[in-house]
This record gives C-alpha cells, structure tokens and sequence, in this order.
C-alpha cells in the first residue's frame, strides 16, 4: 500500500507531508490527501516510489561521502 510506504519514508527521513507532497508529487496537499483516503493513479503511485528510491539513494551516497 502506498501510504503505508510514504509513512514509513517520513519517519525515516524525517520530511513533514507537506514537503514531501511538494517534492514528490507537485502537490504539497498529496499525503493528507492519501490519508482522507485517495486513491492515487498507477502512474502517479509509480512515480512516487521512484522518487523515493531516488530520494533515499541520493541521501546515502550523500552519507557515503562524508564517511
């Protein structure tokens, strides 16, 4: 289920739904959305889990490179 990931990504990476909506999906209402129970599109759901493999691949080597 995709909340259940995004949820479990801001705890992670300790990002506020707000900004996460932003960057992700362009809009900052898009995990409040989700929890009112909105149903994304596939495409949109696709593009939100790239962005955060994106996201959590880029903060990692960003932490490789300061070890």
């Amino acid at each position: 289920m995709l909340l259940r990931s995004i949820e479990t990504f801001l705890r992670e990476h300790k990002l506020p739904a707000t900004k996460f909506g932003r960057l992700a999906a362009h809009d900052p209402r898009f995990v409040l959305d989700l929890r009112m129970g909105r149903t994304p599109r596939p495409e949109t759901e696709l593009r939100t889990r790239a962005w955060m493999q994106g996201y959590a691949d880029r903060v990692a080597a960003e932490k490789k490179e300061r070890a």
